[in-house]
Formats: C-alpha cells, sequence, structure tokens
C-alpha cells in the first residue's frame, strides 16, 4: 500500500511541475514591453475546445524552445481548431 501512496505521489508530482515550464500566452503589446525575442512560429489543427487548443500550442512553442507565445490566428472549422501562434524567449 505504501509503494502505491508513493507512486501515486510521485505521478502528481511530475505532472504539476511539468505544468511549471509550460510556454505561457502573452498579448502582443507585452512582446515589446518584455525586450522578446522570436523564435518561430507554430500552428495546431486538432482539437475541439479552446484550452486544449491552447495547451497542444503551448506544448509546441516548449519543443521550440520559447517561453512565450502569441496567438496570431484561430479558427473552428466542424470539430477541429485551426490556429497559429508566434513563439519568444
Amino acid at each position: 500500500m505504501k509503494r502505491v501512496t508513493g507512486i501515486v505521489a510521485a505521478l502528481l508530482i511530475g505532472s504539476l511541475s511539468a505544468g511549471a515550464y509550460a510556454a505561457e500566452e502573452l498579448q502582443k503589446d507585452k512582446v515589446k514591453e518584455m525586450n522578446l525575442t522570436k523564435v518561430g512560429d507554430i500552428s495546431i489543427a486538432e482539437g475541439s475546445a479552446p484550452m486544449d487548443a491552447k495547451e497542444e500550442l503551448s506544448k509546441k512553442a516548449d519543443e521550440l524552445g520559447g517561453k512565450y507565445y502569441v496567438i496570431t490566428s484561430g479558427q473552428k472549422h466542424g470539430k477541429d481548431i485551426h490556429a497559429t501562434a508566434e513563439v519568444y524567449k
């Protein structure tokens, strides 16, 4: 029983710490204020909820080495959300 509790606790802590490093969404006007450097562009075409789309954009921004992203477009086509964003660090 102690082993199961330890495993569950480790998984919980791991999932929380992974979210702490996720790229953060910013508004375009904050980019200049913060003197950020653009590292690339990302896009998605999946998910059925805005929160799913934001989570996927955040993951892709992380993969590019970015700390922030700015959504530049977003559309819903049927059940899918198509979105693009600029990535900054």
